[in-house]
């Protein structure tokens, strides 16, 4: 699956990870690709690389979604 993270902060902080399905991926100047994961995960991890305060999206990441 396809991942991708929201470049603007949710307003507590975290950058939101997404599926390339999710009805709440952001449109492309807002988002950043991360890759191809087998889980939302290794996504967040990735993600974490450039935005430490990421998450996963509670809709298409729910086991992800934290906060």
């Amino acid at each position: 699956m396809k991942y991708y993270v929201n470049k603007k902060a949710q307003l507590n902080g975290d950058h939101e990870v997404h599926t390339k399905d999710c009805i709440y991926l952001p449109s492309e100047e807002n988002r950043k690709y991360l890759g191809d994961f087998d889980n939302c995960k290794d996504a967040v991890k990735e993600a974490k690389k450039t935005y430490s305060h990421s998450n996963g999206c509670k809709t298409c990441s729910s086991t992800c979604h934290t906060t």
